[in-house]
């Protein structure tokens, strides 16, 4: 797969700030280090406002602001070369219509032209992860003239391993990418450019977390560092 992806565009389309770096930090920045490829990163949600009783952006402002800024950040971390940010509501994307959403993606789509598309496994406990998948899915229906090939998803930790555990939708990966140990230190470092996102172990997005998650999926595949993902569809 690794070499199916070198030179490619790939484009990232995450519910909110942060998903990025917890779905697949360490191999976006091993992507463009080895491959080649160019990627661009599109992030539908504000990140911030159901911390609140209603939302109230106008309350959450400064908020607001530190939280695009350390979308750069943890950029600058990994190394991926574009981003467009958006401002759809925290955890309330069920009261979005779902083509909105799906306009949104079909525009960065026809923007960008991506042949390959990252985004949440549909199954997430999070609202917003699931509603991206289904509005991806929808924008990349297989249609003639359609250049995006391949759909991968990824898990997010806190998001998708908290779904209950009879949830007819589980992640199960059955793609993985070899990650180095430099890899997930600027994944790490990324996802510590999060102010309100970083969290203290045995958290699942702590810096301890996420190495221990990458060695997890190492170990099942005879490897050192791995990161997980299920291969939606792939046309070739």
């Amino acid at each position: 797969m690794i070499d199916y992806l070198k030179n490619k565009k790939i484009m990232i389309v995450v519910a909110h700030p942060d998903d990025e770096l917890l779905g697949l930090g360490a191999t976006m920045n091993r992507l463009i280090d080895e491959c080649n490829v160019k990627t661009h990163v599109v992030i539908l949600g504000e990140g911030i406002t159901s911390r609140a009783d209603q939302r109230s952006p106008d309350k959450w402002k400064e908020e607001l602001d530190i939280h695009r800024k350390n979308i750069h950040k943890a950029q600058a971390a990994i190394g991926y070369h574009t981003v467009s940010i958006y401002d759809l509501p925290d955890n309330r994307f069920d009261a979005v219509d779902l083509l909105d959403i799906i306009k949104i993606i079909e525009k960065e789509k026809n923007e960008f032209k991506p042949e390959v598309i990252f985004t949440h496994h549909g199954g997430d406990l999070n609202i917003d992860h699931r509603r991206t998948f289904e509005a991806v899915i929808t924008a990349c229906r297989p249609m003639e003239h359609e250049h995006v090939k391949t759909i991968i998803t990824f898990e997010t930790p806190s998001g998708t391993e908290w779904q209950a555990s009879n949830d007819p939708r589980p992640f199960l990966p059955n793609l993985f990418f070899e990650v180095s140990e430099k890899n997930i230190a600027s994944k790490i470092k990324g996802m510590e450019s999060y102010e309100f996102e970083k969290r203290s172990y045995p958290h699942p997005r702590s810096p301890e977390a996420l190495k221990i998650q990458a060695q997890r999926w190492g170990i099942a595949n005879g490897k050192n560092y791995a990161e997980a993902f299920t291969l939606i569809r792939m046309i070739s």
